[in-house]
Formats: structure tokens, sequence, C-alpha cells
């Protein structure tokens, strides 16, 4: 299988860091970066996302997703292959794109309708949704964000199967 970088993305509750966790186990050299870790890092005066968030929130999210490039970059610079996660929707997917600078770069984005969305956060241990709704994220998934890579309704699928359609078809279909 050849080096890349994996990137991930949907809305929360979609599967990312299962799936992602899942194909790192599958692939040889593999590391898992979770993006959201960067954002848990700040200890004082974060600022998170919003409906109507701060321009601090912003900024720390662009900065999130910069250190997550240059993660990304650094361990494939020492010869492995990514898998980074993350909630990256509408216009940010295409400035993240351009921010990874090796390639072969594979983006994916797990789909599954909101309703299974629902489903699978009433199964959760957690919950993703405060003052965003399914409904809200989902529109700026499929409205607001550019079809780039390997988009896959998991609706119906596991984990499991997930990583199978991607090891199936990201390496010809998600490359950006």
């Amino acid at each position: 299988m050849q080096q890349a970088i994996v990137l991930i993305t949907g809305i929360q509750a979609a599967g990312k860091s299962t799936v992602a966790q899942l194909l790192a186990e599958r692939l040889p050299r593999s590391v898992h970066v979770r993006g959201d870790m960067f954002r848990r890092m700040i200890v004082n005066d974060r600022a998170d996302m919003s409906p109507a968030p701060s321009d601090e929130a912003r900024r720390q999210l662009r900065m999130r997703y910069r250190i997550t490039a240059a993660v990304c970059d650094e361990y494939f610079q020492e010869g492995f292959t990514v898998v980074a996660q993350d909630v990256i929707l509408g216009p940010a997917l295409a400035d993240v794109v351009q921010m990874i600078k090796h390639r072969p770069l594979l983006v994916v984005v797990l789909a599954p309708r909101p309703e299974a969305v629902h489903a699978r956060e009433q199964g959760r241990g957690k919950d993703a949704y405060d003052e965003w709704t399914v409904t809200m994220l989902d529109d700026g998934l499929r409205n607001d964000t550019p079809r780039l890579g390997l988009w896959l309704d998991t609706s119906d699928l596991s984990p499991e199967q997930t990583v199978q359609e991607i090891l199936r078809r990201a390496w010809p279909e998600a490359a950006v």
C-alpha cells in the first residue's frame, strides 16, 4: 500500500474517530492524528466554535487546522502513512487541503444521513450537540463544503465496512 495522508472529515458523530483509528490500524507504519486534540490542549481562554462564532473562535480553529496540517506533514516526511480526522466543513476543507504540503493526499468525507447521525448520537457515551444541531451541520456539509475527494454515505455501514470502502476506493478516488 502506498504511503499517503488520508484526511477524514464529516460532521460530529459521523464516525470519524472510530473509522480513522480502525483505518490506521489496518495500514503499515501509520499514525492517527486527531485534530480536535489541538483544541483540547488549550487550557485557558479556549474559544470554541458556535453557530455565531467569535473572531477568536475562528482564529483558534484556523490555528488548529494549521497545526494538524503541520503534524501530518512531519509524520509523512518521516515515512508514516497519516490518517487525520477532524470536523472540517465549508470552504475550510479546501484551505486545509492547501495547508497540507505532502502528496498523495486523500480526502474522505463521511456523510451519513442526518437520521443515521441522530441514531448514532443516541448510542454514544457523549453528547456532541449543544448549540449545533445535526441538521445545521449536515446542511453546512452538503451545501457549503466543496466536493473534494471521496464522499461516502455511511448510514448503513458499520465502521469496519466503512474502512473496507475506504481501502477499496480511496487511493483511486479520493486523491486531491
